[in-house]
């Protein structure tokens, strides 16, 4: 039985999982009421939430079933993240480990988003997970949320390679930009789905910041500017009637490019199936339009269920176990990483 700790950014978050039976139980606090007002996750703000909340979700933790007594070992997000907020939730995890004399597993926020996917696997039938598992490998996914848009493939030793990243801006960090030139608020990328539901996607023409074909790295800036002399040619008036519109062509161009630098890699790979995760891979028509092109080439779309999409201490607690180079540290090695990258 794994404990899980998440305090990357503005999500507090506990987990329970057992490798036997599954995810006993997932506890989160939201902050996005709170970082509103601002436009945007404010760092002491979110550190001070995560000191007030964390003690009480632990607490709902050993309620279910008294699973605290069965725990094996603890695992927590060590980077990459915000220093202030990881530095919360490392010191618990280490409080809790020592007080309990259990092993401490320190996992990477971002290999959790790649392994993600599997968990819906794992769910439906633990005891034949990893022959379900190894017929989908090799296995190439997308990590694509507010801070990191990336491409990478997992072999069959569960071995992580970088192949491609953004250049400049995130997608969902384009998402929330575009939210505000629009006038729509935080969380941009949520508001900007809810909009363009009533738009046409091939209203406005915007760029796709595609490349030379066999180029995987993204680009998302020149979309966003693109946006912003847009609106300056329109007025305040012809902007809100042509809202809808200028969503859902915004929205369709980040997806565009997604799909197809996910598609190019896949065409220059081997890999059985596609993956899907981060933030913004809860948004519909971004699933949507994977799942047909993963159809197009015959291999199935392991996309994470909305509910691991974001930052979660499930994860966590999968990484803890699937990923290979997450293993038990001692305590005064742990520190934070904010910068921690995918293949560290």
């Amino acid at each position: 039985m794994i404990l899980a700790v998440e305090s990357s950014c503005d999500e507090t978050a506990v987990a329970l999982f057992d490798p036997r039976s599954g995810m006993r139980g997932e506890w989160v606090r939201s902050q996005i009421a709170l970082h509103e007002r601002y436009g945007g996750v404010v760092p002491d703000l979110a550190t001070r939430e995560h000191l007030q909340a964390l003690g009480p979700l632990l607490q709902e933790s050993r309620s279910p079933s008294d699973d605290w007594r069965k725990l094996t070992q603890v695992a927590v997000t060590h980077g990459p993240g915000l220093a202030g907020c990881l530095a919360i939730g490392v010191a618990a995890a280490k409080a809790f480990a020592l007080e309990r004399g259990l092993p401490l597993v320190a996992v990477n926020h971002l290999r959790g988003h790649a392994f993600s996917p599997f968990i819906a696997l794992h769910q439906k039938s633990p005891a034949s997970f990893d022959e379900r598992l190894n017929a989908l490998l090799p296995h190439l996914g997308l990590i694509v949320s507010g801070g990191n848009t990336l491409l990478f493939t997992i072999d069959r030793e569960r071995r992580l390679a970088l192949l491609s990243s953004t250049r400049d801006d995130a997608a969902g960090e384009a998402l929330d930009k575009g939210a505000k030139l629009l006038g729509l608020g935080y969380p941009g990328g949520p508001l900007i789905e809810k909009v363009a539901k009533d738009g046409r996607s091939d209203a406005f023409d915007f760029p796709r910041g595609i490349g030379p074909r066999d180029d995987l790295d993204f680009s998302f800036s020149g979309l966003k500017t693109s946006l912003r002399y847009r609106i300056e040619k329109m007025t305040p008036e012809e902007v809100v009637a042509r809202l809808p519109d200028l969503a859902a062509s915004y929205q369709q161009a980040v997806i565009d490019a997604l799909v197809r630098k996910t598609m190019a890699a896949f065409r220059q790979s081997d890999c059985k199936s596609i993956g899907l995760s981060g933030g913004v891979a809860n948004n519909r028509a971004l699933r949507s339009q994977m799942e047909a092109s993963a159809k197009r080439v015959r291999v199935p779309l392991l996309a994470a269920l909305p509910a691991h999409t974001g930052d979660n201490a499930a994860m966590i607690a999968f990484g803890a176990w699937i990923d290979p180079s997450a293993k038990p540290v001692g305590f005064a090695e742990l520190g934070i990483a904010p910068s921690l990258p995918l293949t560290g």
